[in-house]
């Protein structure tokens, strides 16, 4: 009897799950991030809804987090949004509540492993999976595994220096929200009426995430990019800029090889969550 594997991600507003189960995802769930709270709260939160899905016999538990993790050890070095969970052994906690292996990785490289195991990123041996939402992230994988880095820092161009600030600042829900005082969702509305200044914040935001691709190529140079994250869902207004400014990337017989797509899953961090335990060998299940 095939075993179902659970996938968490854990974000600073919400923790979503889902069991994966021959090949499909299911049972996702969601509820709020007690993300003020102490740390014990939260673990104890996280407990109880791991607990939820008990019912269901699973193999092992996979999850995504937004901040630097010791993969190897299973430490959270530090959560973006969650004040209190800093250098928490969250591995160790869940190993011995519910006895079953457990793997945690960063968010954005759980997105890049579940693009490529589950999503249109199939086929690649060399990607890099985006998110554009409220922040920038990245995930790598390199001749088909994922490359996490020391403490699952890889691929942080969200920090490096852009313009007068940094990427971040340019490719995010940050942008719209500095330069043109409003969300990213509701420009796109604007936009997609015909509003010239909401065309306009989708144009200049494209030429930036067109730069940052550009950063991508001259480091790694891959065959695909995947763009995710809930901003993904404008692309066809920042497209054209996007695309405009990635031709002025020096290296022509590079970029004639590369692909830029959009993602084609909606819990792509779950999916990649799942991921890390069908990849993995098994770590040991027992308390240090």
């Amino acid at each position: 009897m095939e075993h179902a594997i659970l996938g968490l991600d854990i974000g600073g507003t919400s923790i979503k799950a889902g069991l994966l189960l021959g090949g499909q995802l299911q049972a996702i769930r969601s509820i709020p991030t007690p993300a003020l709270e102490s740390q014990e709260l939260i673990l104890e939160t996280l407990a109880a809804f791991i607990e939820s899905y008990l019912p269901q016999s699973f193999a092992g538990i996979g999850i995504g987090i937004p901040g630097l993790v010791d993969a190897q050890m299973g430490i959270v070095l530090g959560l973006a949004n969650i004040p209190s969970f800093q250098h928490v052994e969250l591995r160790d906690f869940l190993v011995n509540r519910f006895g079953k292996p457990v793997w945690i990785n960063n968010d954005a490289n759980c997105f890049a492993l579940g693009v490529h195991q589950f999503g249109i990123g199939q086929g690649f041996q060399n990607l890099v999976g985006i998110t554009l939402g409220t922040g920038v992230g990245a995930g790598i994988i390199i001749h088909g595994k994922l490359y996490s880095g020391v403490n699952s820092a890889a691929g942080e161009w969200c920090g490096t220096p852009y313009l007068d600030r940094t990427f971040e600042d340019y490719c995010s829900g940050k942008f719209f929200n500095r330069v043109y005082q409003s969300k990213p969702k509701t420009l796109a509305k604007l936009a997609q009426e015909g509003d010239p200044i909401a065309l306009q914040a989708f144009d200049e935001f494209g030429r930036h995430v067109g730069e940052l691709l550009k950063v991508i190529l001259f480091s790694l140079a891959p065959e695909a990019i995947v763009l995710g994250g809930s901003i993904r869902k404008t692309y066809p207004l920042f497209e054209k800029s996007m695309r405009a400014t990635l031709q002025t990337f020096p290296y022509t017989s590079v970029l004639a090889k590369l692909q830029v797509l959009v993602s084609d899953l909606d819990e792509t961090a779950i999916h990649g969550a799942v991921a890390l335990v069908n990849l993995q060998e098994e770590p040991a299940t027992q308390s240090h």
